[in-house]
């Protein structure tokens, strides 16, 4: 019991890391959606894709491998070392790389050079946090790292407000204000970059201590050993961004050219009420993946694996319906455009989506374990082919609804695969009966409410309520051993 009590409030901790960011995030979604014209949300949503992509490119698997043999190696300092020198030479490389093609990259956008450089700059520093944050998981320290992860979200926010609203409101009352001679007008979306770049580079500076502790030494044989597993994991990671990200560079290239700005903006706002479920997932994710490493040597590993995986899927499958039962009242105060709102078709499906991925995280932990990363790779890869090949097909067809089926579609299959790979692999007696019984029901109600029942709120409580009495009627045991054991904590 001691080991689910631990693991709940370290995720509870991180949860809160991954909360309020994301709780910011959500409370400036409306106003950037206010703020920023159609086209500049369009821009700036397909550029956030792009973003991630490079991410995991820059990032190199590292994080994963980190964690591998931090908790593998006797010499941890040696782990850390080799790690942070790595990625500081691939982001060496990266920076001088990505000006050679610097002009290419400008017309793609079709943004001012600047804000292109402004994005390079955050690429670069955002990857040399990744590693320090990863040693504050790996020596459980949540809550230094939940206090520097919601200061860059605070100071990024406040940045923000400052250059879209109060500068210009102040502009328009005083427009005989020097300040006119230095604040460029329509240059929105650069502004969101230059927020986001003072708060990496003081993101930076908080984890400064890592570098100042860096040693010049490097293990090569550590290293080839590191990137070996990590490789196969960037893979992975890539295609894990073609299945998450690349439904908007899609929707931007086949979406009929009238209305193609429309539609890339609203399935990005209305993308965004997903939300809920990625801080669930993120979050849980967090807490996890230094457990499953650290835990491994037990013998009740599998057992424990198993009903962790349960119960994050009764609590997923309660999280989607309750978010697809308030997804009307969610839309009205969080999407202040309403003609983004005919893209609320697609809201039940991206939930879900989430949620797989979800289920997927947990399930990946048996190649995490025995070194065999490449199946990580090789599942994602697949996925990414589903999302490539059903995006072509289906949003000509139907449009916005099409790529989030495809989404769908996409982490299901890696989820139903992973799981039938592992059980071969490595057995883990999940409760199956259970989580197919949960989630099947959740799904149930609602995709029933959404389509049947929109907005009707008194049948959609009365549906989360029915969900939540079958939860309590079947793990009541195990409810009541958690809250006691909190209790005498």
């Amino acid at each position: 019991m001691n080991v689910y009590k631990n693991l709940f409030k370290t995720t509870l901790i991180y949860g809160i890391a991954t909360v309020i960011p994301k709780m910011i995030g959500f409370i400036m979604a409306p106003y950037h959606i206010k703020w920023l014209p159609t086209n500049a949300y369009s821009d700036y949503t397909l550029i956030f894709s792009w973003m991630m992509f490079f991410n995991v490119v820059l990032s190199f698997g590292m994080e994963t491998a980190f964690f591998r043999f931090y908790n593998k190696k006797e010499n941890k300092k040696e782990v850390i070392n080799n790690t942070i020198l790595f990625l500081m030479a691939v982001c060496a490389i990266f920076f001088v790389g990505v000006y050679l093609f610097k002009d290419y990259i400008d017309a793609y956008f079709g943004i001012p050079p600047i804000v292109v450089s402004f994005l390079i700059w955050i690429l670069v520093l955002d990857t040399l946090t990744v590693i320090p944050f990863a040693i504050l998981r790996a020596q459980q320290r949540p809550i230094k790292y939940s206090i520097i992860k919601i200061a860059n979200v605070i100071i990024n926010a406040g940045l923000t407000v400052l250059f879209l609203y109060l500068i210009p409101t102040y502009l328009q009352k005083n427009p005989s204000s020097n300040l006119n001679d230095y604040f460029v007008s329509n240059f929105q979306v650069g502004y969101l970059f230059i927020s986001n770049l003072i708060a990496s580079i003081i993101t930076l500076l908080l984890l400064s201590n890592y570098y100042i502790q860096l040693k010049a030494k490097f293990n090569k044989t550590l290293w080839k050993e590191m990137v070996l597993y990590s490789f196969p994991v960037m893979i992975g990671g890539l295609a894990f961004v073609v299945n998450e990200t690349f439904d908007k560079v899609f929707l931007r290239e086949l979406l009929p050219e009238d209305f193609k700005e429309l539609g890339l903006a609203s399935y990005g706002a209305i993308y965004k009420i997903g939300v809920f479920m990625v801080l669930f997932r993120m979050a849980y994710s967090l807490g996890i993946e230094p457990f499953f490493f650290s835990y491994a040597k037990n013998d009740d590993a599998p057992i424990k694996y198993a009903t962790i995986t349960k119960y994050f899927v009764i609590f997923g499958s309660f999280a989607m319906l309750t978010i697809v039962v308030f997804a009307d009242l969610i839309k009205t105060f969080y999407i202040p455009q309403k003609e983004y709102w005919f893209a609320m078709e697609i809201v039940p499906y991206i939930i879900l989506a989430n949620l797989m991925l979800g289920i997927y995280t947990n399930l990946s932990v048996w190649y995490k374990l025995q070194d065999k990363t490449k199946i990580g790779a090789y599942i994602s890869v697949f996925g990414a082919i589903v999302t490539l090949i059903l995006n072509y097909i289906l949003i000509p067809k139907i449009g916005l609804i099409g790529s989030a089926i495809t989404t769908l579609i996409a982490y299901g299959v890696m989820m139903f695969i992973s799981f039938v790979l592992g059980q071969k692999s490595y057995p883990i007696p999940y409760d199956k009966k259970a989580i197919f019984g949960y989630l099947g029901g959740s799904i149930l109600l609602s995709f029933g409410y959404f389509y049947n029942f929109r907005e009707n709120y008194f049948i959609g409580i009365t549906f989360i309520l029915i969900f939540v009495g079958i939860i309590f009627y079947n793990e009541k045991l195990f409810i009541q051993r958690i809250i006691k054991s909190v209790v005498k904590k």
